[in-house]
């Protein structure tokens, strides 16, 4: 026999934040598009390294590439209702990791994921992971948000004013990553809450789906992803060219293929079309 009932305890201050930070995005207008990509030769290549690539660090590589291209769709209003568009692309993506309230998703910034390697990428978040006390953000986590989230309606203060300042987007991140398929098998869409930030990407699972390559039918592995986008500052045209983009950067795995082997595929297409 079971004894009925239930369990009171205190919210975590490491909920108040995500509590928090939902709140401040509530100024967003979000416009979701939600559509698959074949990786098929990305998994390949990412398998080929020792230890393998992150999946995750090619997201934000291949975002970071798409993103610098269409600066509008990680652009927003500051606090006197100008456009600001930035010239890097830093992404924000959840790295989860165990603090003394359980397991949390911190916050992890990487920085000119435009410019980066996978491999440097993958590097960087295997070490947060690994050590994530050593990092600001672990250590505020595990130190100051237990004491801080005991003040009633701080947190909510702290987003309101962070919300359209210049300097805590530079600290945040231009665009933010949440990577949930790795915690689910096969496919799947997620939408995620808007927060600060103007472009979220939500990765789904991978899962195998039968594709058109050329004339015949393959199995192909497909990733899901979810796109949000802050209808505020840019229209549907410019976010489906943006997609668009991305879209292709993923599927060519450019990012991973070097530049002298984009330099001959480039020549062998050029030499069929002549």
């Amino acid at each position: 026999m079971r004894e009925r009932g239930a369990t009171v305890r205190p919210f975590p201050s490491s909920r108040r934040l995500v509590t928090a930070a939902v709140r401040a995005g509530r100024r967003i207008v979000p416009m979701h598009g939600l559509f698959d990509v074949d990786i098929t030769t990305a998994r390949r290549l990412l398998a080929e390294d020792d230890p393998p690539l992150s999946l995750t660090a090619f997201v934000i590589a291949s975002l970071g590439r798409a993103a610098a291209a269409h600066p509008q769709v990680h652009a927003y209003r500051d606090w006197r209702g100008r456009l600001v568009e930035h010239r890097h692309v830093d992404v924000q993506t959840l790295i989860e990791v165990p603090t003394s309230q359980g397991p949390f998703g911190m916050v992890h910034v990487v920085r000119d994921a435009d410019v980066r390697s996978v491999a440097e990428i993958s590097v960087e978040l295997r070490a947060v992971k690994t050590d994530h006390t050593t990092t600001p953000a672990g250590h505020l986590l595990d130190t100051v948000a237990p004491t801080v989230g005991r003040i009633p309606g701080l947190y909510r203060v702290m987003y309101a004013a962070m919300s359209r300042s210049r300097h805590v987007h530079l600290a945040a991140g231009t665009v933010q990553v949440t990577a949930v398929g790795m915690f689910a098998d096969g496919g799947g869409f997620a939408i995620a809450p808007p927060t600060l930030a103007s472009l979220v990407v939500v990765v789904g699972g991978v899962s195998k789906r039968p594709r058109a390559v050329g004339d015949r039918i393959a199995v192909r592995d497909v990733l899901d992803l979810t796109l949000t986008i802050d209808h505020n500052v840019v229209d549907g045209a410019p976010a489906t060219r943006f997609a668009a983009e991305l879209r292709l950067l993923m599927q060519t795995a450019a990012v991973l293929v070097s530049a002298s082997t984009q330099d001959a595929l480039g020549s062998h297409a050029g030499a069929q079309s002549s």
